[in-house]
């Protein structure tokens, strides 16, 4: 690491009080976090009720939903191979099921109507051998929403993808995370059983400062929604891998499309949204990347913010105490706050279309005004130049059309209209007609245009 990505001494010091707080605070044995920033772990820290025994960076813990993740990134390269589509219901890929008619993107993102837990007992508390089959695992009554209605967080959901990708691998899902995730990444403390030097679980009484300890079940069929035992440092890996996609296991489109919203939040619960095995929680301005997690004895944090190039774990040996979410997002905060992300250095285009080139500048939908840009990798940007509006990035296609990557027009059509003498006669954006000037009487302006013209009060 060089000086200059050595995080300030006043950052520093700020990040080991929001920790030392959150640990004292939060009555939690221990807790162990660290920053990244540029791809390189720019800050750890711990406390510990046990002088001497700070967790480090190669300390694991139980990371509970954390799992859930990595599981959507083995269905994902499922996707992109071609073995499956999102829109399958998992019956196609996974029959005899009473969920058969929930798709698979439906469970990336929680919106099949699944139930949040299993039949009883609990099954973080108990062995996974209490529920050997699906069916134990669903229940008589799988469903209590129709599919696709609304946003029901399901763990038996995302048991359900793990045994979906253990179908199509012919593999157990332990297997196929190691082999596909876990070693191409350098994951190699990331495990499903632990291994030393780990932190044990504890349950803190509420009322008295005593401690219990908490079982380590292994979760069985459960284990695709919330098994692994993991570190900052490898967390920190997988971190950036979603932030950048990895071409070894991901690539950075597909990476992409799991942040974006899969289903809209629950009433009252605007600032959070969930994407395909990802969080997405906006916070001030910030869009916050990444899972929580939990387990009888354990929690944890993984936030990232693109914009900001900040990834933060947290995590510790309590079953409740700390607010583990928000000092992630607190020590993100902090970082991006007080030491802002360098912009890198503009840069002409290497190459560009000179016939692109003379679209660029002002076009008109009836009186407003909006700005045509060649970007990086020869696409186009369209943004509103007064005010907010729509725009959106698009991207060539073959044909010669353009495809909306984002905002309103996210999936829409540009085109290019020309004359019968092959000059540009307007844009068409989803039947919007886009000119030179306002309502160019020389373009095919829907409904034409008045034959007097532009008047003045007085006409």
């Amino acid at each position: 690491m060089t000086s200059s990505e050595v995080l300030l001494p006043t950052t520093r010091r700020a990040l080991l009080h929001r920790i030392a707080t959150a640990q004292a605070e939060g009555r939690t044995p221990s807790l162990v976090a660290a920053v990244q920033r540029g791809g390189q772990i720019g800050w750890s820290g711990a406390r510990s009720c046990v002088d001497g025994h700070e967790p480090d960076g190669d300390t694991q813990f139980r990371i509970g939903s954390i799992t859930k993740t990595f599981t959507a990134v083995l269905v994902m390269r499922l996707r992109d191979e071609g073995l499956l589509d999102l829109d399958d219901p998992l019956e196609k890929h996974l029959p005899g099921t009473d969920a058969g008619q929930t798709t698979v993107f439906q469970l990336l993102g929680h919106s099949g109507g699944l139930a949040a837990e299993t039949p009883a007992p609990w099954w973080e508390r108990t062995p996974g051998a209490t529920r050997p089959e699906l069916a134990d695992v669903l229940g008589e009554k799988p469903s209590v929403h129709p599919p696709g209605h609304r946003h029901h967080y399901s763990n038996p959901g995302y048991t359900l993808l793990g045994s979906l990708v253990e179908r199509l691998r012919g593999a157990s899902w332990a297997e196929v995370l190691r082999r596909e995730i876990l070693e191409p990444l350098g994951m190699d403390r990331t495990t499903t059983q632990a291994h030393a030097p780990h932190a044990g679980g504890w349950a803190v009484h509420p009322w008295a400062d005593v401690m219990l300890p908490e079982p380590a079940e292994d979760l069985g069929l459960m284990a695709p929604a919330g098994q692994l035992w993991s570190t900052t440092d490898d967390l920190l890996r997988f971190a950036a891998f979603l932030a950048q996609g990895d071409e070894r296991v991901l690539c950075a489109s597909s990476v992409v499309e799991m942040r974006a919203p899969a289903a809209p939040s629950e009433a009252g619960d605007w600032a959070g949204a969930y994407g395909l095995g990802l969080q997405v929680v906006r916070r001030g301005s910030r869009t916050l990347l990444g899972h929580s997690g939990s387990l009888p004895g354990f929690l944890a944090t993984l936030w990232f913010s693109v914009e900001d190039d900040v990834a933060v774990v947290v995590l510790s040996n309590a079953t409740s105490g700390p607010l583990i979410g928000t000092v992630a997002a607190d020590l993100l905060q902090i970082v991006a706050d007080a030491e802002p992300r360098i912009p890198e250095p503009w840069r002409p285009l290497p190459e560009f279309d000179e016939e692109l080139l003379a679209l660029t500048g002002p076009w008109y939908w009836g009186t407003q005004v909006h700005g045509l840009k060649l970007i990086a990798d020869g696409g186009l940007e369209f943004q509103p130049l007064r005010g907010a509006g729509r725009g959106a990035r698009f991207r060539a296609r073959p044909d010669g059309t353009w495809t909306g990557l984002d905002g309103y027009y996210a999936g829409e059509t540009l085109r290019i209209v020309r004359a019968a003498d092959g000059t540009v006669d307007h844009l068409d954006l989803g039947s919007f007609v886009f000119t030179r000037e306002p309502y160019d009487r020389s373009a095919a302006v829907p409904g034409g245009v008045d034959a007097g013209g532009w008047r003045g009060l007085g006409a």
